[in-house]
């Protein structure tokens, strides 16, 4: 790990991300970034934590597009996207356990 690597705040590298697809014109991977605010820097990885998993595909497919907008930088950290799953809320285990009972009669108003 370079002492670079060391010292790099995860928003800051994650802004330089960001701005490195705009100006290297990765539109939609660009306007995907810009609302991801979950990223950590830990053992060398620069972890993406998202909650979609239409994000979360569209995230590994521009990885390498991420991995040269850290090379930018003049930072060798490795990449890792984590499609992170919301818990269930308790309205949506009981409305599951509902059709499993009635079948899909019961709608979510």
């Amino acid at each position: 790990m370079t002492n670079k690597n060391r010292n790099a705040s995860p928003r800051t590298v994650w802004g330089k991300v960001v701005l490195f697809l705009k100006e290297h014109k990765f539109i939609a991977l660009h306007v995907a970034c810009g609302d991801i605010t979950d990223v950590d820097i830990m053992d060398n990885y620069l972890n993406i934590n998202v909650k979609d998993g239409m994000l979360y595909n569209l995230l590994v497919d521009g990885k390498k597009n991420i991995e040269s907008a850290l090379r930018w930088q003049g930072l060798d950290y490795m990449v890792k996207i984590n499609l992170i799953e919301e818990p269930k809320s308790k309205v949506q285990e009981d409305l599951e356990k509902l059709n499993l009972m009635f079948g899909n009669i019961v709608k979510r108003s």
